[in-house]
Order: structure tokens, then C-alpha cells, then sequence
């Protein structure tokens, strides 16, 4: 093909020089800077292709104007009207500006010649370009779009196989284009967070990739030195990232070791405080991933894997840990902890093992709420996988947009961030912290009119009380105590014997209130859940998992009817195991057994407990088939004595496995507890 698109009036020799460009090549006219970039430039960098945005149908869909982003599809003018979002979410313009379809049209070129592909390209960069200001709607999405735009011209102009017939004008436009839209990110960063993560990606990306541009070197000075103060100031001791959700953890990630290779591969000085923060964030990418492979989502964000960064950290930093998880296991050496805390951000993550995708794993959030507006109120909640699938989940995001209709009118936004959305316990309905409305202002990303909620009060004082671990026990106490009511929640979660679960929850209050315990069950639960109750107990039975409750007078269980959001603007009908109780101080127990093929019985009922005046616990009977075990819990951290039936205890929690006859075959619990039967003083083995 030796036509070129949007063909303009042919360069002159008395072409005008380019101040935006370095000698000698602020001296080129059009055609002769053209073939320069066509050239090998020595540059090296790797584009990044969002698969999901760059899908074969949504590119066809893309060149027939019709576009598709959140589950919504608008079918724009021709040409488009670039500054009329023509949906109510403002997500969905924000990702029409952002161009990830520019990577999979110019791929489309690359890979197959395709012309429309290439022609399409071309009209929706010069359509923006003529009518759109570079900072238009945020920052970040200007960042975005520099990357995308960039991505894009690897597979057309820069040391492309195949070379696309542009107009050399137009070409030098996009450059100018480019130009300033890295000059107005370099004047407006972010302050602080993953926006700005990934503005100064593409303020560095453009930097190396276009060394011509007279400001190259500035950009790559401010980007780089500007990258490690952002990687300091946002990841938090443990390695977490400040947001404190583990998607935009990634994403952050992402863009950092972006930043480095594009550094290494160029020739470029890497600070070596960068790898050191580099590493300490993938040690937690490494715990926090399910064995399947992907990481569940806490607070905003997807589900989706990450394990190409973990290959990198292992290629990195030599960890063969994480080649191992990278790898499913099929390369490098499993990690030696298989329980890790990470206290800065209250992330603690318990599994049963590394041998395979059947390894069950936990993660208890019991820490801050996050910088930011990312932060879901879901203190003490958890999410459990177990053989390759994801069992109690957390909710999801779904969505960012408060806009309701007359045919809908739940605010998706409020619903997926609250509390009651949660695998946690919600009281009186409300939230953790206090979420009220307020007006939108003018001038932001939002339409005039509308009304989005904004965290008006201090987040819960969220801690963890205690933790150990054992070959034959893993436990984790927290404790949240809301400024939003009185009431105090406390949480132990128990592994035993690497096998089945106990989720205690125990709430005290100086006034009543309305308690509801959530379990929310994954979509693939929906309409396969079942719940029976009869005098003594109440059984979940749903794919994958059993769990069982002591029935308890003024404590109602069902099966509710729930959402869950695996993508953004993707939300699916899932069920949720809801018990409910009205008390000034209420408890709840919960055994969840994981199972991969026909569910064992499994029953659970209260035992008699006494303490000191004043003083509260539980006592479980847990009957998994044969298997006979049992748990105490004081509701408190505060050792104290107890009788159990017949036994006396002193400690602050205790479990116990017997034969089928009742003889005690051996008691677990923390150090300095003690332990009397009728038949004498008994060893207590520690965790």
C-alpha cells in the first residue's frame, strides 16, 4: 500500500524549524522526520496491551463508532464529540479518552495489514487532537492516553515491521500532540497516589522513547526522581500500597516496574532504593495471590492475577519464591512461610499450603481504611478460597458512578462500598464510617447536578489483638470500634488442623441494636445454596463449601439475595448466608468447611460455660463426620477460669479433639493456658 492517510500539501525544503525537536532533527521536514522515527533508534521499550479493551469484537464494534466500556454501549457520531460524555458514568468517558483501542487497531495493522484497522486509528487520533484541550477531564486520564497513544506507535512508526503509510504531517502533529499533553502532566501531577504513579510513567515513557524532543531529558530527570519519592510515600512499611486495595496495588506495581525497565533497557541509572521498594511490594503480591492464580479483590478494584509481575521479581531480585508462584508452582521453590502479617496495612494472609491450586487460603482485613477515596468500610472482613475456586468473596467495585434511574434506583456506588456488603457484621444497618452525600462541584469529571458521597468521619480503630500459628492451629483475633456507634466488634478466626475454619464474632454494646453477620458466597453459588435448620442447628450447604451454626434463641439465619462484581460495570447475582440478631451484646460462630467433591456432615452446638461474674464466652461441639472436636472462646483477650461441663480452664481460648466415646485425645491452645478434667491436670500443646 503506498497511499498515505490524510494526505496534506507535501513538505517543502524551506520547511520551518522545529523548536519542540533537538538538532539535527528539529531541521527535517515532514517525510525526512517521518523515516527517521521509522528507523532503529536504539530505543527499547515493550508496549502494554490491555486484552480485555483490545478484544477482536470491541475493535469491530470501535470501527463501526459503536463503543463498549463498562457494559454500556454508545454508538457515537461521525466525527465524534469528544467533550459530550453521552453516558451517565463518568468512567466511561474518562476510558473513551484514555485510547486503549489505539494499541489493539494499530496491533490490527501490524499483525494483518488490516487498512480499516489503520484508518481508524488515524481518524480518531486527528479527530481528538482537533478539537480536544490535553488535560481534558484529569490528569490520569492524560496519562493513560500518552501511554496508549505511544503503545500504539510502536506497532505503526517505531522500528515497526510494517511500517504504516502515514501522512508525514499528520505524524508531526501527533508529536506536537504528544508534546503537549507531557507538558501539561509535567505542570499538573497528581500530588500523590496511583494517579500520579502512572503519569509519571508516561511523562518517563515519553522521555526515553523520544529523545529528539528538546525536553526529553528534563521529563526522564523529573519522571525518575520523581517515581521513587512517589514508590516511598506510597507504600507503606509492610510494602502495602497506601490505598490499601490489593488491585490498585498491582496496578501501581505495574507501573513502577514499567518505569525500571524502561530505565535498565535504555541505559538509564536505577536507583537501587527503587528495587529495594520493588521487592517488599511483590512480597506481598506473592502471599495475597489465591492459589489459582488470581487476587482477590478488597476495596476498589478487580479480580484478576498479577503473576507476570512476580515473574519479573523473580528475574529481578533472584527470588526463586516467586518464580515459584508465578509459575503455579512448576518452576523455583516454594515460599517458607505459608502464613504472613502485614501490620502497617492490617493484610494477614493464612493458607494451608503451597503444593497446589486444592491449598485453601485466607485473607482477614483488620487494618485502616486506606488513603483516598479507594477504601471499601469493611473492617474484619475476609475472603476464603479452597481447591481453585473463591468460596466466602469480597464484594467487588462494580462501579464508580452514583447515578440512579427511575428503573434503578440503588446507588451501586454506596451499596458495594458499605459495610452491610461484606463479609463482616453490619450494625443497624450503617456503615463503619460515616458516608454522607454532597454536591458535586463544578468543573470536575462529574455532571452538574449530582450528588456523590464522601467519608464524613473517622475511620474505626481496626487492630490486631492476636495472631499464632502451628502445625496444628492458625488463629487471628482484631477488634474494630467504630466512631460511627457504640458497639464493638471483635473477631477470631481459627484454622484447624489445616482443614475447616471457626469465624467467631462477638459485639458489645452499652445500648440494643440491629446486628446482621454476613457470609457472601460467590455467583457460582447462585441457586445451588441451601439452608436447613432443625432444633439444634443451621446448615449451609453451597458448591464447595459447608458451614453450620448453633442455633441460638433471637438469632434468625437465611439466605439472602447478593451482588458481585468481578469487573467494573459487570456485577452478578450471588447469595449470602445472613444472620441477624437484636441485643445490647450479641455473638455469632461460624464453621465453614471447604470441600472439594460430596460435603461431610457437619454439625455444630453450644456447650455449657461459666466464668467470672460478669465475664463471656462461647463453647462449640463440632462434629465433622466421626471427627469430634471442640472450641472455647472468652470474649476478650483477658485470660481468666472457666468450667467447660466438668473441666476447668484458665486462658483465653482453647480447642479440643476427642474420640467417639468422649475421651479427650488432645487440647491446643496459647501458652500459660491450663487445663483440668475430671481425671486430673492435661498437657496443653501450644498452636
Amino acid at each position: 500500500m503506498s497511499t498515505t492517510l490524510l494526505s496534506r500539501a507535501p513538505a517543502t525544503a524551506n520547511t520551518p524549524v522545529d523548536a519542540l525537536l533537538r538538532a539535527p532533527w528539529n531541521r527535517l521536514d515532514d517525510a525526512a522526520l517521518l523515516a527517521h522515527f521509522r528507523g532503529d533508534r536504539g530505543i527499547r521499550f515493550t508496549p502494554v496491551v490491555d486484552a480485555q479493551e483490545c478484544r477482536p469484537e470491541k475493535l469491530a464494534g470501535v470501527m463501526a463508532r459503536r463503543f463498549e466500556f463498562n457494559g454500556e454501549t454508545h454508538r457515537l457520531p461521525d466525527p465524534i464529540d469528544w467533550l459530550t460524555n453521552p453516558s451517565p458514568d463518568v468512567e466511561w468517558h474518562i476510558l473513551l479518552h484514555k485510547f486503549y483501542y489505539a494499541v489493539g487497531l494499530g496491533l490490527a495493522w501490524q499483525d494483518r495489514g488490516d487498512r480499516e484497522a489503520l484508518r481508524h486509528w488515524v481518524t480518531l487520533v486527528d479527530g481528538w487532537m482537533r478539537v480536544t484541550p490535553p488535560g481534558f477531564i484529569a490528569a490520569d486520564v492524560t496519562g493513560r492516553r500518552v501511554q496508549n497513544w505511544i503503545y500504539s506507535l510502536h506497532a505503526l512508526v517505531l522500528d515497526a515491521a510494517r511500517p504504516a503509510p502515514l501522512d508525514p504531517a499528520f505524524f508531526r502533529r501527533l508529536l506536537h500532540s504528544l508534546h503537549a499533553q507531557v507538558e501539561h502532566l509535567c505542570a499538573h501531577l497528581t500530588p500523590k497516589r496511583n494517579h500520579r504513579t502512572l503519569e509519571l510513567l508516561a511523562i518517563f515513557l515519553a522521555g526515553v522513547v523520544f529523545p529528539e524532543f528538546e525536553r526529553a531529558a528534563a521529563w526522564r530527570e523529573l519522571a525518575l526522581a520523581e517515581t521513587l519519592a512517589n514508590v516511598q510515600a506510597d507504600l507503606m512499611a509492610d510494602g502495602v500500597h497506601c490505598e490499601l486495595s490489593t488491585d490498585y496495588h498491582h496496578l501501581a506495581v505495574r507501573n513502577w516496574l514499567q518505569v525500571r525497565h524502561l530505565a535498565a533497557d535504555n541505559g538509564h541509572p536505577v536507583p537501587a532504593a527503587l528495587d529495594r521498594a520493588l521487592e517488599a511490594a511483590l512480597v506481598f503480591s506473592l502471599h495475597v495471590h489465591q492459589p489459582s492464580g488470581a487476587a482477590p479483590s478488597f476495596s476498589d478494584g478487580d479480580v484478576r492475577g498479577f503473576l507476570p509481575l512476580l515473574a519479573q521479581g523473580a528475574a529481578l531480585f533472584g527470588r526463586e519464591d516467586m518464580r515459584f508462584v508465578a509459575s503455579g508452582g512448576r518452576e523455583g521453590t516454594p515460599p517458607q512461610a505459608r502464613v504472613a502479617h502485614f501490620p502497617a496495612s492490617g493484610y494477614h494472609v493464612v493458607r494451608s499450603d503451597w503444593a497446589g491450586s486444592d491449598a485453601q487460603h485466607l485473607v482477614f482485613d483488620c487494618g485502616p481504611l486506606g488513603e483516598g477515596n479507594h477504601g471499601h468500610f469493611d473492617a474484619l472482613s475476609f475472603e476464603l478460597a479452597a481447591f481453585g475456586e473463591p468460596l466466602v468473596v469480597d464484594p467487588g467495585r462494580y462501579t464508580y458512578s452514583e447515578a440512579t434511574t427511575p428503573e434503578d434506583p440503588c446507588n451501586w456506588r454506596v451499596h458495594f462500598r458499605g459495610t452491610a456488603a461484606h463479609n463482616t457484621v453490619c450494625v443497624d444497618g450503617r456503615n463503619q464510617t460515616r458516608y454522607e452525600p454532597r454536591p458535586i462541584k463544578d468543573g470536575t469529571r462529574h455532571g452538574p447536578g449530582q450528588v456523590r458521597h464522601r467519608i464524613a468521619g473517622p475511620a474505626p480503630d481496626t487492630r490486631l489483638l492476636e495472631a499464632c500459628s502451628g502445625e496444628r492451629l492458625d488463629l487471628l483475633h482484631g477488634r474494630c470500634a467504630s466512631q460511627a456507634y457504640d458497639a464493638v466488634h471483635e473477631r477470631c478466626i481459627v484454622f484447624v488442623d489445616r482443614g475447616y475454619w471457626i469465624v467467631a464474632d462477638w459485639l458489645e454494646a452499652t445500648e440494643e441494636h440491629q446486628y446482621a453477620l454476613k457470609f457472601q458466597l460467590a455467583a457460582r453459588a447462585h441457586d445451588l445454596a441451601a439452608l436447613r435448620a432443625d432444633d439444634g442447628c443451621v446448615r449451609l450447604a453451597s458448591p464447595g463449601l459447608v458451614a453450620a451454626q448453633a442455633r441460638r434463641p433471637g438469632h434468625r439465619a437465611e439466605l439472602q439475595a447478593g451482588w458481585v462484581s468481578k469487573d467494573y460495570g459487570h456485577k452478578q447475582p450471588a447469595p449470602a448466608l445472613v444472620t441477624t440478631a437484636h441485643a445490647r451484646s450479641a455473638a455469632f460462630d461460624t464453621v465453614l468447611l471447604p470441600c472439594r467433591d460430596a460435603a461431610p456432615d457437619l454439625r455444630v452446638a453450644d456447650l455449657a460455660v461459666r466464668g467470672a461474674s460478669g465475664a463471656a464466652a462461647t463453647a462449640l461441639r463440632i462434629v465433622i463426620g466421626e471427627r469430634q472436636d471442640g472450641w472455647f472462646h472468652a470474649h476478650g483477650a483477658t485470660e481468666a477460669h472457666w468450667q467447660i461441663g466438668d473441666w476447668q480452664f484458665s486462658g483465653r481460648w482453647l480447642h479440643w479433639r476427642s474420640d467417639p466415646e468422649g475421651r479427650l485425645l488432645r487440647a491446643v491452645s496459647h501458652a500459660g493456658a491450663t487445663l483440668r478434667t475430671p481425671n486430673g491436670p492435661v498437657e496443653v500443646l501450644c498452636a
